[in-house]
């Protein structure tokens, strides 16, 4: 293959790009766009204008990634296509347990729209014949975008003791020796009616989350306003950039709770853990003496919170596949020791996670593989919507105050659903 890119003369914003692309796929009775948006691969947005999703099993989902094409005369920066997709928690869930969704699922692309760090849109392809797609796509561009809507729902909770139960078990645990913390969630759900990519371009638009996904196939859509990046991969460079430690946010100039958070010795606490469990990951498929914790314990806004988060990264000695089975599921969304926090999580949620706290992304051959924790992450299929929500508990941790870490959390994504 090839890499062909040419400028595209446009304006539009990521939200419009995808529902401009929306609309031409179902005129083209075509597979639906999928959409990266915040902080990927040094670019604002990368879309593809059709993607057909297609389930993996477990013994496929990891290796995927690495089916790529040798592509000639790359160019730095470039994406040119590849393949977008998820992994869902469920894939690990020692319960087996599983919402509906296949556990994995990858599309192929062979061509992208991306908004460059400038603000300049490029149309990019691996296959020099779609080149004359270039001339439409910038048409397309060009348009009013349409205005799809969905109609406003709200969410319902489970009862706040049945969190409290969860949290004061995980405590127990911990005080047991039997593990340093765990991540313990919930899952609010609703009905839905409307567009799904609607609802991700106007969650882009509202809440400029770094690390935003969509994906939408036969059997549901995923929209993923995450504030968090799980693997960034190029050639043999890799780094994770775990979160762990919130506290709520009321403004962008909220310095107050920001220091608060980094003073916070729960919230510390989280994050040195996860920090050294993802170290510890990487440290398998990374080469002897080369891993390093890059950024540590960094204050980040995020949609209604403040975030401490840390990045660590390595020289990788493994294919993509090895480094996902060493990694996966998430570190910040599970525990330490990892194995026994799953095998918690299973004993204590009462329903299956889905794809959240799973991961969503995309793998390139030109420009490497990157995929976000999937948090802040709507789940939508036959008319319902559900989201995830949860916290990492450690020895000092208080039910109450767990819980209204979770809503905390949801309230931006609550208020987004009830406001089209």
């Amino acid at each position: 293959m090839r890499l062909v890119v040419r400028a595209l003369s446009s304006s539009v914003t990521p939200d419009s790009a995808l529902l401009l692309l929306g609309a031409r796929a179902r005129e083209l009775g075509i597979a639906p766009p999928a959409a990266l948006s915040g902080e990927w691969f040094g670019s604002r947005a990368v879309l593809a204008p059709s993607v057909s999703l297609n389930a993996f099993d477990a013994s496929q989902a990891f290796s995927v990634p690495d089916e790529q094409p040798a592509v000639h005369d790359p160019i730095p920066g470039a994406v040119g296509g590849g393949w977008f997709g998820y992994l869902s928690y469920d894939l690990t869930d020692p319960s087996g347990r599983s919402t509906g969704l296949p556990v994995a699922a990858w599309g192929w692309a062979d061509h992208v729209l991306r908004l460059d760090a400038d603000g300049h849109w490029w149309f990019e392809a691996l296959d020099p014949a779609r080149l004359a797609l270039a001339d439409e796509l910038e048409a397309l561009l060009s348009r009013p975008a349409p205005a799809p809507r969905w109609r406003a729902a709200t969410l319902d909770r489970p009862l706040p003791s049945d969190h409290h139960t969860a949290v004061k078990s995980c405590v127990h645990a911990i005080e047991a020796g039997e593990l340093f913390q765990s991540n313990i969630c919930t899952r609010f759900t609703g009905e839905f009616t409307g567009s799904p990519e609607a609802l991700f371009a106007e969650g882009i638009r509202r809440m400029s989350p770094r690390r935003a996904a969509f994906l939408s196939g036969s059997r549901g859509s995923l929209v993923s306003l995450s504030p968090e990046l799980f693997l960034a991969r190029q050639g043999d460079h890799v780094r994770s950039t775990p979160i762990k430690g919130t506290l709520p946010r009321r403004g962008a100039q909220d310095d107050e709770l920001a220091s608060r958070l980094r003073e916070s010795t729960k919230d510390v606490a989280e994050n040195v853990m996860i920090t050294d469990l993802v170290r510890n990951d990487l440290g398998r498929v990374c080469a002897v003496g080369s891993v390093r914790v890059r950024e540590l314990l960094r204050v980040r806004p995020a949609p209604g919170v403040w975030h401490l988060e840390s990045t660590v990264e390595g020289r990788l000695d493994a294919s993509n596949a090895e480094l996902l089975a060493a990694t996966f599921p998430p570190g910040s969304v599970t525990g330490a020791p990892k194995i026994r926090a799953l095998d918690l999580i299973a004993e204590l949620e009462h329903t299956p996670r889905g794809v959240y706290t799973g991961a969503m992304g995309l793998t390139s051959p030109i420009a490497g593989m990157e995929l976000n924790v999937a948090i802040r992450t709507f789940e939508i299929a036959d008319g319902r919507i559900a989201l995830g929500v949860g916290g990492g508990i450690t020895a000092d941790s208080e039910p109450g105050a767990e819980w209204q870490e979770c809503l905390h959390k949801a309230a931006p994504l609550e208020h987004l659903l009830a406001n089209p």
